[in-house]
């Protein structure tokens, strides 16, 4: 990882003026990251549910050899970004994210045929409060909670692994499982990821730098969001 991106004390002077600066710059900062996951996830709602509203336009992706293409696609541009963003430039930075976020909505649009639109907003709504608190958790507590991070990453990647697996068993008793447990790992990565996006925080870093911090952040807690409301609604949506 580039030095511009290393953590960085948050706290480096004991004058109460040059503390308060920081701390400003941090609180605006973060509204910063918030404000873009809160963006892409209203674009990825609004491209969801445009997208199954129309039965036209749903067909002609799932109905063809483009639905491989829109639910992976996602996947690979989110690694581009994570790898790739300390060498492109914001503005390329943002038109990746939002672009994502597009067509993320495309691939969730099938949530709308799958689940009944009030469990999807009752649930949607569960996601928001609990990402909520464990989000206000991770920003406000003083515990390191990097070794219970990579506890989790851990189990991330054990998740991923054995979702591709389920893929070709399909077995409903494993993805009642693997829910259980995603909605456990994406809680907790809430809390993680906030405490990181807050620490990367630099006040010296230029407008360039702060931008990409923000949007690799905003990034990482919409896919928290995303697969923490996922998980939830495989576990107690109502199906149609």
């Amino acid at each position: 990882m580039s030095d511009k991106f290393d953590n960085q004390p948050i706290y480096r002077s004991t004058t109460g003026a040059e503390i308060w600066d920081i701390d400003q710059g941090l609180r605006t900062y973060m509204v910063r990251v918030y404000s873009y996951m809160a963006m892409g996830l209203g674009l990825t709602g609004l491209v969801s549910f445009f997208t199954a509203s129309n039965p036209a336009f749903f067909n002609a992706i799932f109905g063809t050899p483009l639905a491989w293409l829109v639910m992976l696609a996602p996947l690979g541009m989110a690694m581009f970004l994570s790898f790739r963003i300390h060498s492109i430039t914001f503005s390329t930075a943002q038109t990746l994210f939002w672009t994502y976020a597009a067509v993320m909505g495309l691939s969730l649009s099938t949530i709308f045929y799958v689940y009944t639109g009030q469990s999807i907003a009752r649930l949607f709504f569960v996601s928001a409060s609990v990402f909520g608190g464990m989000s206000l958790y991770g920003y406000t507590t003083k515990k390191d909670l990097t070794a219970f991070g990579s506890f989790l990453m851990m189990g991330l990647l054990g998740l991923v692994i054995a979702s591709l697996v389920n893929l070709f068993l399909q077995s409903t008793g494993l993805q009642f499982m693997l829910s259980c447990i995603g909605v456990v790992v994406f809680t907790g990565l809430t809390a993680y990821d906030t405490q990181v996006i807050k620490e990367l925080y630099y006040e010296s870093d230029s407008r360039e730098v702060s931008g990409k911090k923000a949007i690799i952040g905003a990034l990482n807690l919409y896919l928290d969001f995303i697969n923490l409301f996922l998980s939830l609604l495989r576990l107690f949506g109502d199906r149609r």
